[in-house]
């Protein structure tokens, strides 16, 4: 990964609501803002074209975001990778990091033994990919571009944990386009 930040650390798990308020019970974490059901447009999953269905809950931990995500409909996926469906099984399942171009990091990453396990477009057309970095981290990296609606996103969740923000409750639900 070279000198990439990591900008998130995120975990699979059953219940996001759930997973949120536990971490927040444990580190003090948050406030967190879920996305039901985030519309993916397009999903390719180890080659093969799949739908992903998925909830996160997005918060703050100290300096980096903390997610944690949850898969709503049954099938191979990213996360089923790692953590095989009906396992009962979940914990950390990647970190984030910005690249200037999702493509050509991903072929970096493929070149370095870290192939593509999903590569997904929401209908914005915004791009995000997980290489799969399990054999030498032990977990995915997750890569997307910093284009201005993701940096302002991650503004919003970083100032709703600053000090002196306004009470917020610790789980306000949003809808990502």
């Amino acid at each position: 990964m070279g000198s990439l930040p990591i900008r998130q650390v995120a975990y699979f798990c059953a219940d996001v609501r759930a997973a949120a308020a536990a971490h927040h019970a444990a580190f003090g974490s948050g406030p967190f803002f879920v996305a039901d059901n985030i519309p993916v447009a397009r999903s390719v999953h180890r080659g093969v074209e799949r739908v992903l269905d998925h909830s996160s809950a997005y918060g703050q931990w100290g300096e980096v975001m903390i997610e944690f995500v949850q898969q709503n409909n049954a099938g191979p996926s990213p996360f089923h990778d790692m953590y095989p469906e009906g396992s009962g099984r979940y914990g950390l399942h990647h970190v984030a990091v910005f690249v200037d171009d999702v493509d050509a990091a991903l072929a970096d990453f493929a070149a370095q033994g870290a192939p593509c396990a999903m590569r997904a477009e929401m209908a914005d057309g915004f791009v995000f990919a997980f290489a799969d970095t399990t054999a030498t981290l032990g977990h995915m990296t997750e890569l997307y571009s910093p284009r201005p609606s993701l940096t302002g996103f991650y503004a919003m969740i970083a100032d709703a944990a600053k000090e002196g923000a306004p009470p917020r409750d610790l789980i306000t639900t949003i809808r990502l386009r």
